[in-house]
């Protein structure tokens, strides 16, 4: 079974931030590089970007990070003595399909883009819907195929704040996870056409993880100024919950009921959905089929922690790798904030075994 690679970390934001890029140095370099080339290309924003203008989108955006979270931005500066890379190439290699909104938004004539990122089938079961009681929050996390090899599960003892557990990838701050005060919180990307200079969603994940209560998690969200577009999905160890159409211009809040909540890679609110920008008809396709397959499988019954493990591996819910694409579930994560109980799977949940990790 392949195992995934736990980065435990503690300390200062710097210090956590310096043993990350020591632990993968070379890994770090070499996503951050492919990230900031791929962030100038014209399949993912609609227009050819120099690397020069690409850094200089970049190195505004880290103003907003500093702002918004220094003690986070702390812990890239770590991660940036430790690889030789500057704050601004780490702030793309972390949110990148954020990024990719702020180049979009650049452009003076915009254009379908043939290139997205169909991240992620996530879901929150409340408490009602379960077979122990205890609600869930679980996801999978899907990237270019190329990305999964850098899949990482953190564990973080903060000197102030609570601990953590982040499904990430090497170099980013994390992309979602579950601390010991009981939030969850996880993403969809969602292509927004009214990207910004401004603040990408891993700092946004990481900023709710340092919160005591899911209302301060959820004003993380909505108080940002985001530079692109994401769902975000936010449950507590008390059965409360949150989905969040968070464009950079707008969010969308809807709170947990006694339902199921499934949300995928497009928009379905009227507000959110006139700021994004145009899918393509297969990508469309895809989002659309994977949010009905997870609806269905949830629509009745009560559910238990295998359930949801066994719905990550189902098609289309486990995303394989075909051209010209090569979008496939680089892993997944479930959660139950009320026992602290975590389960993560590297590489395609059809494929592997899931791991049992525990914060409490």
């Amino acid at each position: 079974m392949k195992k995934l690679r736990v980065l435990n970390l503690s300390g200062s934001p710097y210090a956590m931030g310096y043993a990350h890029g020591l632990a993968y140095r070379d890994d770090i370099r070499r996503y951050t590089l492919e990230r900031v080339e791929l962030a100038g290309s014209p399949g993912w924003t609609g227009h050819a970007t120099s690397r020069d203008e690409v850094l200089a989108l970049a190195e505004a955006c880290v103003a907003e990070h500093a702002a918004y979270a220094p003690d986070l931005m702390e812990e890239v500066r770590g991660t940036a003595d430790a690889t030789g890379l500057s704050v601004a190439e780490l702030v793309i290699t972390n949110g990148f399909t954020d990024f990719i909104d702020v180049v979009y938004a650049e452009a003076q004539q915009r254009v379908l883009t043939p290139q997205t990122a169909d991240d992620c089938t996530a879901f929150i079961v409340p408490d009602s819907r379960t077979a122990d009681g205890h609600g869930y929050f679980g996801q999978t996390w899907d990237m270019h195929d190329d990305s999964t090899e850098f899949v990482i599960l953190m564990r973080g003892r903060p000197d102030d704040g609570p601990g953590f557990l982040a499904f990430s990838i090497t170099g980013c701050v994390g992309m979602l996870g579950m601390n010991d005060a009981g939030i969850a919180i996880g993403i969809n990307n969602l292509l927004g056409g009214d990207g910004q200079v401004g603040v990408t969603w891993p700092f946004v994940v990481r900023k709710a993880l340092q919160q005591t209560d899911i209302d301060a998690a959820l004003a993380c969200i909505t108080d940002a100024k985001l530079s692109g577009a994401h769902n975000y999905l936010l449950f507590d160890g008390t059965g409360r919950g949150y989905n969040v159409e968070a464009m950079s211009t707008h969010c969308a809040v809807t709170p947990l009921n006694g339902e199921a909540i499934v949300h995928t890679n497009h928009c379905l609110l009227p507000a959110t959905i006139q700021r994004s920008r145009p899918r393509t008809a297969s990508s469309q396709a895809a989002s659309e089929a994977r949010l009905a397959e997870a609806q269905s499988y949830l629509s009745d019954g009560l559910v238990t922690a295998d359930d949801l493990m066994e719905l990550t591996r189902r098609a289309p819910v486990c995303v394989r790798s075909t051209p010209p694409l090569h979008i496939e579930s680089c892993g997944a994560a479930i959660m139950r904030p009320a026992t602290g109980d975590f389960w993560a799977v590297w590489g395609p949940p059809a494929d592997g075994e899931y791991e049992h990790f525990r914060l409490m």
